[in-house]
């Protein structure tokens, strides 16, 4: 076997060593001057006389205004040079003898200051810009969430609802959230800074490409990179308060030369919060424990960090090697206080407690990742490859006293002393291996591999202090393995019918098949399960171009959805003695039919987009709750039989003044749900909607004012609802000097109206619980970035002069 691998190994390299360097083509290089200067920046682009539509091959000056294109095949060509502020140059160009190196010596460009000063005007990056497969949102253009983390920033992106607690959704169900295209070990989505994000793709009709385990979507969330020439940088600093005070500070640093790039990042936050919650229960049929309420408190501060180093490597202009690390610290210190009072059913004194927790997590992260990219002389034609590896330590301790009191509120004995520690250990690593080739003018296949491979150990421990010793309760201990491996291929035909500029009809056809095999333990198998199986997952659409701006949709995908770790381990997590709850070994995944149907418009300053979706899913996972004979409530997810859910999907983009610009959305669905595997009554059916308008005015030169309202309807659970949640945000910022320096103010639910919560009716109970935060918070933030004036204005690349 170690052979077989060695031999893979020495193959995979070879073939990577033959991509790179076994092909020799001429070169065209020179340089680019003002007269006096040189220019940076300069994009120098190279066209075929004969199709003057294709890019045969791109580059950007570099500080001493060098340019060089490499593996330039024989033919007639147009080279262009544009930047703007000076006017665009072009010169044919032929080129003949095999391995010659054509030098253009000095191109002179000259100023052109009215074409600057519209670009400046209109250089700005769009803030949503369309894909194929769903839409990428602009992570700088998002100025109400400065100072936050990416769960702040998921608040502000369209068709995405999160709720007070931090879960997030789309189309009513959790998504697949992956981390620069890669499935991670960090899964709290507070573990990311909102200042490192460069960008958020939703991608809501995933094809055969991608995992099947997306039922309502994907979102990527994509890290910044900066890939300028030269020395670039930024500084962030940002503080502020909700109900305590918080901090936040970044640091980016990037060099890039003609065939390196090094980029260091640095971000923290630090902040102190609240919570309160409130709940009630009746048990309808118990007498004793007839009536419950719980009022809860918490004080926690938290502490996050992370590091970032990425290097790119470019032996030349179709090969690029790349290495990335991210190393993430995270805190969290919560001191909690719950008092229970407990009346029987005549309303009399039961039982009166106060629990106080004084609970502490620590965890640490790190990913790596190598990544091959390769080009070809066709366009059309392109191999990737990596392996990443993502790692996960958490360890939380806590310290629990219980004090019990009479009818008097006098204290009855002593307190009842307990402490608990939870460690989890987690490694998530992908091989992925894609290919893409043409089959036939009109036809590309895209192809590949990718091995998901996960190991995960949890260790709780409660102890109670009996004669001044702790003592390990086993009833409420236990340790957790689980083992994971997925292996998927894919294959994907992409065609078109019609002329290549223009196409008439697009589809594709596509089909992945998924291997998956677990298994999980708790300590001394008491509880031991395992899965294996293979399934197919078949997607296709067909899409009808009706003009250039217009188009039509349709599509099928079959996807899955797999329990998480959470939701298999079996063990009951009893530290509320009275809402206990855990996971359930035996659930089976989840199979979705998925149809849709989309339509796209776009005009000069507004565009429409407007998605029907349909949902067949069997095996439905659903958190259940069971009132145990001693007034308990055991919450634990379950299959609880079919859902089908059908909805329609909108986006409206719009600038109909130069000074303002806005994006609605809403997504409304109905859910019809079969709880045949469930004895008791539940929800069978639910209408569910949730909207999101985001407004941008630009009141004078340099400043801009964000205003970001959110409404998410009830949401129907199994045995109820949730209550429906809404908040506004505001985000000003001001470019200071030159525009290198920026003040910006951030406002969170400004109306402090965002909080979480269920309503629950059952036969046997009826409950009730609210949760809210100190959401309201002001934040003061100062950016400075060098070299990056000029710079920002070629990342953006909407120029309306172009």
């Amino acid at each position: 076997m170690i052979k077989i691998i060695q031999k893979s190994a020495f193959f995979f390299i070879a073939l990577m060593c033959q991509f790179s360097f076994g092909q020799k083509q001429e070169q065209i290089k020179g340089n680019v001057s003002d007269g006096k200067l040189a220019i940076e920046f300069v994009d120098v682009i190279l066209k075929n006389t004969a199709d003057s539509t294709k890019v045969v091959s791109y580059t950007v000056t570099d500080a001493s205004g060098n340019f060089a294109l490499d593996q330039i095949l024989s033919g007639d060509y147009e080279l262009q040079f544009k930047l703007i502020g000076y006017k665009s140059r072009s010169q044919k160009i032929k080129i003949s003898s095999p391995n010659s190196v054509v030098s253009l010596g000095t191109i002179l460009l000259e100023n052109d200051t009215n074409l600057l000063n519209t670009v400046v005007v209109n250089s700005q990056k769009k803030q949503i810009q369309k894909t194929e497969e769903g839409f990428v949102f602009n992570a700088a253009s998002n100025i109400s969430q400065t100072g936050g983390t990416a769960t702040d920033m998921l608040k502000s992106i369209p068709t995405v609802a999160v709720d007070a607690d931090g879960g997030i959704t789309l189309r009513g169900k959790s998504p697949m959230i992956l981390i620069n295209g890669k499935n991670s070990a960090i899964t709290n989505m507070d573990q990311i800074a909102a200042s490192s994000i460069e960008s958020i793709e939703i991608i809501s009709s995933p094809t055969a490409k991608y995992d099947a385990n997306a039922e309502s979507g994907i979102i990527n969330i994509k890290l910044k990179k900066n890939n300028q020439n030269g020395l670039n940088g930024a500084l962030v600093l940002g503080t502020g308060f909700g109900a305590k005070g918080r901090l936040n500070s970044s640091v980016l640093l990037n060099q890039k030369t003609e065939k390196w790039n090094f980029g260091l990042g640095y971000d923290n936050r630090f902040a102190g919060r609240t919570k309160r919650i409130e709940g009630s229960r009746t048990n309808y049929f118990i007498d004793d424990e007839h009536f419950i309420n719980q009022n809860r408190h918490d004080e926690r501060t938290e502490g996050l960090q992370n590091l970032k180093l990425n290097i790119d490597f470019s032996p030349n202009e179709r090969n690029t090697f790349s290495f990335e690390a991210l190393g993430n610290l995270e805190s969290q210190d919560n001191d909690e206080t719950l008092r229970t009072k407990v009346n029987t059913n005549t309303n009399s004194f039961f039982s009166d407690n106060i629990r106080h927790s004084l609970e502490l997590e620590r965890s640490k992260a790190a990913e790596l990742a190598f990544n091959y990219d390769r080009k070809f002389s066709d366009d059309r034609k392109s191999l990737s490859a990596s392996i990443t590896s993502s790692f996960n330590f958490h360890r939380e301790n806590t310290n629990i006293d219980t004090n019990n009191y009479d009818e008097n509120e006098m204290l009855i004995g002593n307190p009842f002393l307990q402490r608990t520690h939870n460690y989890e250990k987690e490694n998530i690593s992908n091989a992925v291996l894609n290919y893409t080739f043409p089959v036939a003018s009109k036809s590309v296949i895209e192809t590949g591999y990718k091995g998901t491979f996960r190991f995960f150990n949890s260790d709780f421990q409660s102890a109670d202090q009996i004669n001044n010793e702790y003592v390990i309760n086993p009833l409420s201990s236990t340790i957790f393995n689980f083992n994971e491996q997925i292996n998927a291929v894919y294959g994907l035909l992409n065609s078109f019918i019609g002329n290549a500029e223009n196409p008439k009809w697009k589809y594709n056809l596509g089909l992945r098949a998924e291997n998956v095999s677990n298994t999980g333990a708790t300590e001394n198998n008491s509880d031991r399960f395992n899965n294996n199986y293979l399934k197919l997952f078949p997607s296709a659409s067909l899409q009808l171009n009706i003009k250039s701006d217009e188009f039509v949709k349709f599509g099928y995908s079959k996807r899955i959805n797999r329990p998480d770790l959470d939701e298999l381990n079996p063990f009951v997590d009893i530290t509320d003695a009275l809402n206990p709850h855990g996971g359930n070994p035996y659930l089976k995944p989840e199979i979705i039919h998925i149809l849709e149907m989309s339509y796209n418009k776009e005009w000069d300053k507004y565009s429409f987009s407007t998605n029907a979706f349909y949902r067949n899913a069997n095996n439905t996972i659903k958190q259940y709750a069971q009132l145990q004979d001693n007034g308990v409530i055991l919450l634990k997810p379950e299959n609880i039989g079919s859902t089908i859910t059908y909805g329609l999907e909108t986006t409206f983009s719009f600038k109909p003044l130069p000074f303002y610009d806005g994006n609605i959305s809403v997504t409304a669905f109905q859910q019809n749900i079969n709880a045949s595997n469930l004895a008791q009554d539940v929800v069978n059916n639910a209408f569910s909607w949730y909207g999101k308008m985001i407004n941008n005015f630009i009141p004078w030169k340099g400043g801009k004012l964000q205003i970001i309202g959110n409404y998410n309807s009830a949401l129907a659970t199994p045995q109820g609802k949730r209550i429906p949640i809404y908040n506004v945000d505001l985000g000003f910022q001001q470019k200071l000097g030159n525009g290198n320096s920026r003040l910006g103010l951030v406002v969170t639910d400004m109306f402090n109206t965002l909080e979480s919560g269920y309503k629950n009716n059952t036969l046997l109970f009826g409950s009730s619980r609210t949760s809210k935060s100190d959401t309201r918070a002001v934040m003061l933030t100062f950016a400075y970035t060098f070299k990056s004036d000029f710079k920002e204005k070629l990342l953006e690349n909407q120029f309306s002069t172009e």
